[in-house]
C-alpha cells in the first residue's frame, strides 16, 4: 500500500519561512504533511505533478472581510485560484456577531452586500452555520467594535458608560472562549468611529489577556494618519496587546509620503517591544461605504436617523459642508436598485456633472436614493507608497476583500480577484519589489504568526496540508477595475486540509475547509 493519501511531486519547495526554493516532494497523510522529501522518493496514493512550479505554504488572507459572504458562496472561487486556502475575518470593526438587533447590524455592512442568514446571536452559532454551509477554504474570525458596540450601547454617538464597557467586554470574552482569535476596530466606521481611545484601550487590554490579536483600522489614513499610527500605538503600549495594522495607506495626493513616517513609528515601536506588525494590499485604490466618507454625527444613530437627517434640506446641507471629498478619484462600485445603478463604475464628478451638483452633494444624493448602502472604489493612494509597505518587513499581504463568487454585478474591486498574485507576478516578477522568498513569507509564516496559527504557513512535517502550487513565471492577476470579474492566473494546484480543491487549474468541486477556532477555545 502506498505510504501516503497525496504526494506533490516534481517541484521546488519554498517552505513559508523565506528561505530559498529546494526541490522536495511533500507527503501529505489525511490532512496532514507527513513527510518532506527529496524529489522522487514519496510513494503516493495520489499524485499532483509540480514539475516546473513552485510549491509553497496555502496563502493565508489576514484581512478579509468573507466572513460575510462566504455563507452564500462557500465554493470561494476567487481565493482558490489565487492559491489563498485561509481567510482571517471579522475586520475594521465588522464582525456578524455578537447580534442584538440584527437589521441594524446587517446595515452597518451592507455595502458588503451580505450573504448572511443572520440566524444566531453569538460566534458559536455563527461558525456552526458557516461549517454545515461546507466551505472550501479555512476562516479564522475576529469579533468587532462595531458589533460590540451596537449590541452593547446602540448607534449613538457618544461614550460607552462604565455598564456599557462591561457589556462589551464580557461579549468580548464569550467570544474569545468560543474561539475567535482577534478583536478589531473601523475608527473610521459608525458606531465603532465613537468610541474615544480609552475605550478602545480598554477592550485592548481585554484582548491581550485574552491573547487574541487586535487589528484596526486606523482612525485617519489621510492627512491626520500619523496621529492615527501614535493613537494605535499608544493603545498596544498601554494595553500590552498585539498589533496589527491593517491596509496602511496614504489617502489624498497631498498625503502621499507619509507612509515613510509611518513605517518609521512602527519600527521604533518594535525597538522598544511593541508586538506591532501591519498588512498593505497591492493596489492604489480602497475600497469601502460611501457613508464613512461624511462627517462623523450624520451617522449618530445608525443608517435610518442618517436618511431621516437627509431627508431634510437644511440638515443635508450641513452634511454636506462636512463632507470633503476627491469627486474624480470615487467610482460607484456597488448599489443595490434604484435611480444610479447605471452609473455603476462611473466617478462622483461625472454623475456630479449630469445631475448640476458637487462632489459633496452628489454623495448625499446617492446615499439618500440607495437607502445608505453604496459601495464605493477611491482612487487615493500613490504607487511609491505601495511599494514602500509591501517592500517593509514587517508588513504582510492582505488582501481586504470580500467578493468570493466567481461573476456577479456591479464593479467591485479587483483586490478580492487578484491580491495574491498581483504580488507574485507584478511585484516579484516583473518589478522586483520582493523576491518569491519573502513574498510567499509574507502570504504565510507571516499572516500565521499573526493570527495564531501554530499549525499553518510552512510546509513542515506535522503541520496543516494547506499547499499551493503555482507557476513562477505566469503567475499574474487578469481582474481589473474595468473588468473586475476575472480570476487569477497561473496557480496550478491547491490543497486544503490534504484534499485538492484546484487541480490542473480546475476546481474540483470539493469543499473540505473548517473554522479554525483559537487553540484552547
Amino acid at each position: 500500500m502506498p505510504e501516503f493519501d497525496l504526494v506533490v511531486t516534481g517541484g521546488d519547495l519554498l517552505d513559508g519561512t523565506g528561505s530559498p526554493a529546494v526541490p522536495a516532494d511533500v507527503g501529505v497523510r489525511g490532512d496532514r504533511i507527513a513527510a518532506v522529501a527529496a524529489p522522487g522518493t514519496l510513494p503516493g496514493a495520489e499524485t499532483l505533478d509540480a514539475t516546473g512550479h513552485v510549491v509553497a505554504p496555502g496563502f493565508i488572507d489576514l484581512h478579509s472581510h468573507a466572513d460575510f459572504s462566504i455563507q452564500g458562496h462557500p465554493g470561494a472561487d476567487t481565493c482558490l485560484y489565487q492559491g489563498v486556502t485561509t481567510l482571517v475575518g471579522g475586520n475594521c470593526g465588522f464582525s456578524p456577531f455578537p447580534v442584538a438587533d440584527p437589521e441594524s447590524l446587517r446595515r452597518s455592512a451592507a455595502f458588503m452586500e451580505d450573504e448572511l442568514l443572520w440566524d444566531w446571536t453569538g460566534f458559536d452559532g455563527y461558525a456552526t452555520v458557516v461549517e454545515r454551509s461546507k466551505p472550501a477554504v479555512n476562516l479564522v474570525a475576529q469579533v468587532g467594535l462595531n458589533a460590540l458596540r451596537m449590541a452593547a450601547v446602540g448607534g449613538d454617538e457618544r461614550p460607552a458608560t462604565p455598564e456599557e464597557r462591561t457589556a462589551m467586554r464580557v461579549l468580548l470574552e464569550r467570544a474569545a472562549d468560543e474561539g475567535v482569535a482577534g478583536f478589531s476596530t473601523g475608527l473610521i466606521y459608525a458606531p465603532g468611529s465613537y468610541a474615544p481611545p480609552h475605550e478602545v484601550t480598554e477592550l485592548a487590554r481585554a484582548a491581550a489577556r485574552l491573547g487574541l490579536l487586535y487589528s484596526t483600522h486606523m482612525r485617519n489614513e489621510a492627512d491626520r494618519l500619523i496621529d492615527a499610527v501614535t493613537e494605535a500605538l499608544t493603545t498596544a503600549r498601554e494595553s500590552g496587546v498585539r498589533l496589527e495594522i491593517s491596509h496602511l495607506k496614504a489617502m489624498g495626493r497631498a498625503n502621499h509620503g507619509g507612509v515613510h513616517e509611518a513605517l518609521r513609528l512602527i519600527d521604533e515601536a518594535r525597538a522598544q517591544g511593541v508586538d506591532v506588525t501591519a498588512d498593505v494590499y497591492p493596489y492604489t485604490a480602497s475600497s469601502t461605504t460611501l457613508t464613512s466618507r461624511l462627517p462623523g454625527w450624520a451617522m449618530d444613530g445608525g443608517v435610518e436617523r442618517l436618511l431621516e437627517r437627509l431627508s431634510d434640506a437644511g440638515t443635508r446641507r450641513r452634511i454636506a459642508a462636512g463632507t470633503h471629498i476627491d469627486a474624480d478619484a470615487v467610482v460607484l462600485a456597488e448599489l443595490p436598485p434604484g435611480p444610479y445603478s447605471a452609473w455603476i463604475g462611473r466617478s462622483l464628478a461625472e454623475l456630479g456633472g449630469e445631475l448640476g451638483l458637487s462632489g459633496a452633494e452628489t454623495a448625499l444624493e446617492v446615499i439618500a436614493a440607495h437607502h445608505g448602502s453604496v459601495g464605493i472604489v477611491d482612487h487615493a493612494m500613490s504607487e511609491d507608497d505601495v511599494r514602500a509597505v509591501l517592500s517593509h518587513p514587517h508588513v504582510g499581504v492582505a488582501s481586504d476583500g470580500w467578493v468570493l463568487r466567481p461573476a456577479g454585478g456591479g464593479r467591485p474591486h479587483p483586490r478580492s480577484f487578484g491580491t495574491f498574485a498581483r504580488v507574485l507576478g507584478r511585484y516579484v516578477r516583473e518589478w522586483g519589489v520582493l523576491t518569491l522568498a519573502d513574498a510567499v513569507r509574507k502570504m504565510t509564516s507571516l499572516p500565521a504568526s499573526r493570527a495564531g496559527l501554530a499549525d499553518r504557513g510552512e510546509v513542515r512535517e506535522g503541520l496543516a496540508a494547506d499547499l499551493a502550487v503555482l507557476d513562477p513565471r505566469t503567475v499574474v492577476d487578469t481582474s481589473t477595475f474595468d473588468d473586475p470579474w476575472k480570476p487569477a492566473a497561473g496557480v496550478r494546484h491547491v490543497v486544503v486540509n490534504g484534499t485538492p480543491v484546484l487541480r490542473d487549474a480546475v476546481l474540483t468541486g470539493k469543499r473540505p475547509g473548517r473554522v479554525l477556532r483559537r487553540h484552547g477555545a
